[in-house]
């Protein structure tokens, strides 16, 4: 039977791509969701891919949604953090809900889904984990001290993990995106996103089909000397 791979907020924009590129590639998927029922429905429908709703920054949530993955599809042995939200303000405007929002939903759903899988992939001896960061978590971006403190943290996650993961054949990497043709970044005004671009050496956005093919060859079998690693896909803006 193919590997089980479970993708958070899997079922839009790069986690969309990510969740079609590996059930392409020949894995089974499960893609997690946190809003729109409509939206899982429709996704579903058009992939094949089932959906599975629960909040990525409730730890229990976590824990009881892994183990129904497991009773009814059997272990997870791929999983790819993917989950994020924005909350952007400069510090003067920025609450602290809205720092322990992102906080919560992009760093501390790594832990809790990291936790929920680990002792498994352990007993097995075979793990792929893939968290995914960001351009804004390497090189800061204004406006967006949570944002970057929470992709930031995911790096240095991954890599502390990846140690602790080697010895059972569990490799733990992460993707660092650029700015990627999203719905969110369209959503930035045109003068600013021409800016953007002018910044990006290969002239463009990237795209989801960048990222997803990033995470589909951290995710293979035969990638089982690459851990600890982030691979940035942004199209030469940073190097890092």
């Amino acid at each position: 039977m193919s590997r089980l791979a479970l993708v958070t907020g899997g079922q839009r924009g790069i986690g969309a791509e990510i969740s079609e590129q590996l059930k392409a590639a020949g894995r089974r998927v499960i893609a997690n969701y946190a809003s729109s029922d409509d939206a899982a429905k429709a996704f579903t429908e058009r992939t094949g891919i089932p959906t599975i709703k629960f909040d990525v920054s409730d730890f229990d949530a976590c824990v009881a949604a892994v183990a129904k993955i497991e009773e009814e599809h059997g272990p997870i042995e791929i999983l790819v953090n993917n989950a994020g939200i924005t909350r952007d303000a400069m510090m003067r405007k920025l609450t602290r809900k809205m720092w322990d929002d992102v906080i919560d939903t992009n760093l501390g759903s790594c832990y809790n889904m990291c936790k929920a899988v680990w002792e498994g992939m352990s007993a097995r001896k075979f793990g792929r984990i893939v968290n995914i960061g960001s351009i804004n978590g390497q090189a800061g971006q204004l406006g967006q001290v949570n944002y970057a403190a929470a992709k930031s943290g995911i790096h240095g996650f991954t890599k502390a993990l990846a140690q602790e993961g080697a010895r059972n054949q569990i490799t733990v990497n992460a993707v660092a995106p650029g700015y990627v043709d999203t719905e969110m970044v369209r959503a930035v005004p045109p003068d600013v996103l021409e800016k953007i671009i002018a910044r990006i050496p290969r002239g463009r956005l990237g795209t989801a089909h960048d990222i997803a093919r990033g995470v589909c060859f951290l995710t293979a079998d035969d990638a089982d000397f690459v851990t600890g690693s982030t691979l940035s896909i942004n199209g030469g803006q940073h190097m890092y």
